[in-house]
């Protein structure tokens, strides 16, 4: 599963059974930290998740900005209600990538999701294609 943490929303991806191909699954409106964790957790074991990646939005110099340190933060809440293991992944840039290709696929499919969720999928993915 890979996750798109965000002051307002958290994006939630899943991959296939394979670890092949990570698509969006659904945006989590933030409400308080317990609150998401249940919602997290819930979705780990629904889908009965073996790994969470979640995405750390580094500063372009690669240094921990205040963003990234909210993330560690709520990560460590997460981690205290799960038993999945937890991985952190560079996500720089990966917003503004989602943002372009919803924007392009808008006018081909007249239809996209949530730029949280497709954040969260190519931080998945670029996870999964490192592994192969």
């Amino acid at each position: 599963m890979g996750l798109d943490i965000g002051d307002k929303r958290i994006g939630v991806a899943l991959s296939d059974p394979q670890g092949i191909l990570a698509s969006p699954l659904t945006i989590i409106n933030r409400r308080d930290d317990m609150v998401d964790v249940e919602a997290i957790t819930n979705v780990v074991c629904q889908y009965q998740v073996e790994q969470i990646i979640v995405g750390l939005p580094r500063s372009m110099d690669g240094s921990i900005g205040e963003q990234a340190k909210k993330v560690q933060v709520f990560t460590q809440k997460l981690c205290e209600h799960i038993e999945v293991p937890v991985e952190f992944r560079d996500e720089r840039l990966t917003t503004v990538l989602a943002k372009r290709l919803m924007r392009d696929t808008k006018k081909t499919a007249g239809k996209a999701r949530h730029d949280d969720a497709v954040a969260a999928a190519l931080i998945l993915q670029g996870y999964l294609d490192e592994g192969r």
